[in-house]
């Protein structure tokens, strides 16, 4: 039964993306700049649209799964916690067969059973840290991809995500300090 409740989600995932496309909105500029962390609460008022970048990995597989890490990184923003569980089965599912893929894996299988938010974003950054060494690992064939960093993520531990655009959309902090990290490293 789970088996197959996680088969569904799965195609329902893949079935919304394909209708919707891959595209997903830009990102806010800055009104406020503490200590390279940028805050604001009227930031979303007066924000800017940036076009999805194009991006492209070399291995499929990986490829079809970072589309559902963007999926997972914007309900994370957005304070989503259902479409986490539905973008982190969609994960899990893509990521078997990928060589190195098992630890991904494992880490969206919990995200897809967590109970609360605090619980998916900690998993996200493991699951966020195995999914950049894998990229890294594996390359790209067009596009950029940035790794983004935020110093006061899960309680000041810090914590990477990676984005297909510079402008920073924290996943970690979702609305409260959307813009708060920074670009680490361009991944091209």
């Amino acid at each position: 039964m789970r088996r197959m409740l996680k088969l569904t989600l799965t195609l329902g995932v893949v079935v919304l993306l394909a209708a919707c496309g891959n595209g997903q909105s830009g990102n806010n500029e800055s009104v406020d700049n503490h200590e390279g962390h940028n805050h604001g609460a009227e930031e979303q008022s007066s924000a800017q649209v940036t076009p999805p970048a194009s991006v492209s990995l070399k291995n499929d597989k990986l490829n079809t799964v970072y589309q559902h890490y963007i999926h997972l990184t914007t309900a994370l923003t957005k304070e989503d916690a259902t479409e986490a569980k539905i973008a982190s089965a969609a994960i899990e599912a893509g990521v078997k067969g990928i060589e190195g893929g098992a630890s991904i894996a494992n880490a969206a299988a919990r995200i897809t059973s967590a109970q609360d938010l605090a619980t998916q974003r900690r998993e996200y950054s493991s699951l966020s840290n195995d999914f950049i060494s894998l990229v890294k690992k594996t390359g790209l064939s067009g596009g950029e991809l940035y790794v983004d960093y935020c110093p006061m993520a899960l309680n000041d531990e810090g914590a990477y995500w990676v984005s297909n655009v510079k402008e920073i959309k924290n996943p970690y902090f979702g609305d409260k300090m959307l813009t708060c990290g920074e670009v680490k490293e361009t991944i091209n």
